[in-house]
């Protein structure tokens, strides 16, 4: 599983106002989310949650391998089995969950659990959400912009309100293809704007600069 502008887009963008005391990142991949949230945070406990047997050894060993080991903590189980044993609350959840469920499918068993929806619903993961969200938590993620509604309908129904909401191209020009979304239990006017990524190839936009500066040796 490679770096991807996704999950760099999540863990530099994710809101930190209520300063989590612990966060949970679900489908930690490699663990570069929890990993960003580390460094950008006074979190004392970070916990993962990985299912894929290489994903989760390279996130154990990048944790140990972190400036913030004491905080980084990867567990080798998948969300339904998390729920069942842990009844911690968070305060903050992220997720870069799995999509592309009209995108056709590859020969690479791993890399399709990875990257296709039905290994971990959406319903899955906001039902999740909603149990471990603190009173005061955030749930925060990166999903394809064309699932932007249903995914707002879902939280809807389990008192989960839009906090922030980024809507991502790739250029200018370009349609919108992510939606980066945060939630929480209060009910407001939530922030909405956009971000453009590049101008040109590699030719990246000041916001974009900005947003990732901190987790790049060369932008």
């Amino acid at each position: 599983m490679k770096v991807g502008t996704d999950g760099v887009l999540l863990g530099a963008w994710t809101p930190l106002i209520n300063n989590p005391y612990n966060i949970l990142d679900i489908g930690t991949g490699t663990g570069l989310i929890a990993l960003m949230l580390a460094q950008r945070s006074h979190a004392e406990q970070i916990d993962a949650i990985e299912i894929d047997d290489d994903a989760y050894e390279q996130a154990t060993e990048n944790f140990e391998n972190s400036p913030w080991n004491d905080r980084l903590y990867c567990y080798h189980a998948g969300l339904d089995e998390f729920v069942d044993e842990v009844e911690e609350e968070f305060d903050l959840i992220v997720s870069n969950p799995p999509f592309y469920t009209d995108e056709y499918k590859s020969n690479n068993e791993q890399r399709d659990a990875a990257r296709f929806e039905d290994s971990l619903p959406f319903e899955e993961l906001v039902e999740a959400a909603d149990f471990f969200l603190s009173e005061n938590g955030i749930f925060s993620l990166i999903i394809p912009y064309k699932e932007e509604e249903q995914l707002k309908n879902l939280c809807a129904e389990r008192g989960l309100f839009p906090l922030k909401i980024t809507r991502v191209k790739g250029t200018p020009t370009a349609e919108i293809k992510r939606s980066l979304l945060a939630f929480s239990r209060i009910e407001q006017q939530p922030l909405i704007d956009e971000l453009v990524i590049e101008t040109a190839r590699h030719q990246y936009t000041p916001e974009y600069i900005a947003l990732t500066k901190d987790f790049y040796l060369k932008l």
